[in-house]
């Protein structure tokens, strides 16, 4: 029988990346099924997101030209700016229901959608209220003209859908935690396409403009919302009955609800921080440079919406081994999750270096903006290699709830971002803020990799 000893996890270690990669029949085996099973419609649901943007763009863009097209970019980035800081929604709430999930405590699995669900329909009540100042706010650097007062349109409209928006995270976040990543695909699937249907409708026979793209998106949102509630009514709803108000409620439970989720809302703001400078800083370098820059970045972001998917699968199975007290097995499956993260920044990084000019030329024909994203290659192949622990281990710590550990880690990192940024810029120019980036990602990766582990090793220990 084989002991603990360096030999054995030597052997055990080649033995995962041998079934890693062994034949196709079957998908690998269990483990890797259990992890493609989660991950792929992950994956599906992240991509819906720029392909329903698309479609509202070219929807506008068909009905009034130019302005249209500024006014739901406007738009559009108004609704992030302001949804981006609720992400703890989704996240925390995914942890959160994975450990009861792996505990196999029903009434708890219950209680935390209730509990997420009611705080987010307050926070979207309170966009409500606020609408007026928020309106003026994020509208005030863009002044006036026509761009203006469609988005003024667009933004009037689109605002009564935070509810549904917030309630959405939640929805998203709990069937993750539960091990079920199919249903918020063919939610998000089936609203996306009724997003278009209705955008197409409200815009061109009806003639409503700006604000028929918005209703459009308001409407599909709450249709998803639906959608949600009535399969989780199905499969849950009779449990929520027998829980009473101390349980879904109580005092401790509610200031463990926070405290995660505020150490979250705090790492949200400091990745707000570093991407909003990042863009701040390209135009500081003139236009030229701000659109090379801008093209580089959808190459992340191309990159985050699969990685995402399997930091999405992390947050699963790492809260349900949590909740089943079952490091062993977890520590086996953030291996495996490590080799096909792995796997997939090396194929980005291959894909970038030997494809970039065509995968650029996707978004303009300007060539002289995409010889000067070229001079970058090195940065953007770098990306994929230096940033995608800090993915995989933003779904390992939230599916453990260690959000302090994100919280102090993020903020080491943001620090380290703009320390290099400020101390390289006179030196390098375009380069620091490449060199910043990167760094930034790879510190948050290492970081949370080195302290996860200290405090899995602990947990492993107290059990």
């Amino acid at each position: 029988m084989c002991r603990k000893t360096n030999a054995c996890n030597k052997q055990a270690d080649r033995d995962d990346i041998l079934i890693f990669f062994a034949g196709s029949s079957g998908i690998f085996q269990d483990m890797n099924r259990e992890i493609l099973r989660l991950t792929v419609p992950n994956i599906v649901t992240n991509l819906t997101v720029p392909l329903l943007g698309m479609a509202d763009v070219a929807v506008a863009g068909r009905s009034g030209g130019a302005g249209y097209i500024g006014a739901i970019a406007v738009g559009t980035a108004v609704f992030n700016a302001i949804y981006w800081n609720f992400g703890f929604l989704r996240m925390g709430t995914s942890g959160f229901a994975a450990q009861a999930y792996g505990a196999r405590d029903s009434d708890e699995t219950v209680s935390v959608m209730i509990r997420a669900l009611s705080v987010s329909l307050v926070l979207g009540v309170l966009i409500l209220l606020l609408q007026t100042p928020l309106a003026a706010v994020s509208f005030r650097v863009f002044g006036g003209g026509e761009t203006g007062a469609l988005a003024h349109d667009y933004f009037r409209v689109r605002v009564w859908s935070a509810p549904a928006t917030l309630a959405l995270y939640v929805f998203k976040g709990w069937f993750i935690g539960m091990q079920d990543t199919r249903t918020p695909m063919w939610v998000s699937i089936g609203g996306n396409a009724v997003n278009i249907a209705l955008s197409v409708l409200f815009v061109f026979p009806l003639g409503m403009g700006m604000a028929g793209v918005a209703l459009g998106t308001t409407l599909s949102e709450y249709m998803s919302l639906a959608a949600f509630v009535w399969v989780w009514l199905r499969r849950y709803g009779t449990a929520w009955r027998s829980l009473g108000m101390r349980e879904v409620f109580g005092v401790r439970k509610i200031l463990v609800f926070f405290a995660v989720n505020g150490d979250i809302f705090l790492r949200t703001l400091c990745l707000t921080a570093v991407t909003t400078f990042f863009v701040y800083a390209s135009a500081w370098q003139g236009d030229e440079v701000l659109a090379a820059n801008t093209l580089l970045m959808q190459m992340f972001t191309l990159f985050s919406y699969f990685m995402d998917g399997f930091a999405y699968t992390a947050e699963a199975l790492t809260g349900r081994f949590i909740g089943e007290d079952n490091i062993r097995e977890l520590v086996r499956y953030i291996k495996r999750i490590l080799l096909w993260g792995s796997a997939l920044a090396l194929f980005f990084f291959l894909v970038y270096g030997a494809a970039l000019r065509p995968l650029l030329a996707v978004f303009t024909d300007e060539d002289n903006i995409v010889e000067l994203a070229l001079r970058s290659r090195v940065w953007i192949m770098a990306v994929p290699l230096a940033g995608f622990l800090a993915f995989l281990y933003d779904g390992i710590l939230v599916g453990a709830t260690y959000s302090g550990l994100m919280r102090n880690v993020m903020a080491v990192s943001t620090a380290l971002f703009f320390g290099l940024y400020y101390l390289l810029e006179p030196l390098s120019g375009g380069s620091a803020l490449w060199v910043a980036f990167v760094s930034y990602l790879l510190s948050r990766g290492v970081l949370q990799m080195w302290f996860s582990w200290r405090a899995l090793r602990r947990t492993s220990r107290l059990a």
